[in-house]
């Protein structure tokens, strides 16, 4: 069979279900479920925008995932409710492409803004006298951008290796959106070197980052178990559990997702590991992160009094 990548317009999502009632179920937990992620993200974006005693830089890198996790869940979700309630499940070529790269992009990024995150609170609980100094302003704002850049050149590596491969099998990928395990399958080129180099180089990006945040939260157990007030190490893992929770769900479903052999009958479970690490994560993050936090509490019902009562 010829190399149909030279003239494949469109790409087939096979999503959750073919039935109209289950998908149309599906639309609707998908959008009670990106409701909650769009209004507890935009509320930890505007409280440490405009409260100025949540200006410090655990806050700023806070705000920042939220921002993320804003882009992330809407480059899948918004296109699987319209797929799903329209029956109409093709994209584009080149919407693949930046589902792709976009996908990629915010993935790296949040898992190394993850890896900031840490030794943020590294710094803070085992260096608290440094803290200022080493956790700046410029020096927040430079970490970020470096997770950023992070993020645009993996998306950019895989992106460009994943459709240089020629499509000849099907343009059927058997996910709701265009993720790499599934488009390779789509794929007649025994040729992986490339993909296996681009998936080796953001495989070793993760590795570091695991490795990092594995040694920030060894050394501020250490640091917390030393401290002799129950309540001061009650705080210490307040402000730690929550992000190791995120952590670990994140950085568990997405290796899963990517590095499992992928099948050749495509089950629920493939879809359920999609899900959980571009889906839960954005909208569970703001939950976590806001629910047991004093300050943030505080700030929003400051907020809401003077917006309401002024």
């Amino acid at each position: 069979m010829g190399n149909l990548s030279n003239f494949v317009t469109e790409f087939i999502l096979m999503g959750f279900s073919d039935i109209w009632e289950e998908q149309v179920l599906h639309a609707v937990l998908f959008f009670l479920i990106y409701l909650v992620a769009l209004v507890g993200n935009f509320l930890i974006i505007i409280l440490t925008t405009l409260d100025h005693s949540l200006h410090s830089p655990m806050y700023f890198l806070l705000r920042t995932l939220s921002l993320l996790d804003l882009c992330f869940i809407s480059v899948t979700v918004p296109k699987a409710i319209v797929h799903s309630l329209t029956q109409n499940s093709s994209i584009s070529f080149l919407g693949c492409v930046m589902q792709v790269f976009l996908v990629v992009l915010f993935a790296c990024a949040e898992l190394s803004l993850l890896t900031v995150m840490s030794y943020d609170r590294y710094v803070a609980i085992c260096c608290p006298l440094h803290y200022q100094i080493v956790m700046k302003r410029r020096s927040c704002e430079h970490m970020v951008a470096a997770s950023w850049i992070s993020g645009i050149v993996s998306g950019f590596l895989n992106t460009a290796v994943t459709f240089s491969l020629p499509f000849c099998k099907s343009n059927f990928v058997h996910q709701f959106f265009c993720e790499i395990p599934s488009l390779l399958k789509l794929s007649c080129s025994e040729k992986y070197l490339a993909e296996i180099g681009a998936i080796i180089v953001t495989t070793t990006l993760g590795f570091i980052c695991f490795i990092s945040i594995i040694v920030s939260y060894v050394q501020i157990f250490s640091t917390v178990l030393r401290i002799p007030s129950v309540e001061g190490r009650s705080k210490a893992f307040s402000t730690c559990i929550p992000h190791l929770v995120v952590v670990t769900l994140f950085l568990n479903t997405g290796s899963i997702a990517y590095l499992k052999p992928v099948s050749e009958y495509p089950s629920v479970w493939d879809l359920l590991v999609s899900v959980s690490y571009t889906v839960v994560p954005p909208t569970l993050n703001p939950i976590i992160y806001s629910l047991k936090n004093k300050d943030m509490k505080a700030a929003f019902w400051k907020i809401l009094r003077k917006t309401v009562f002024k």
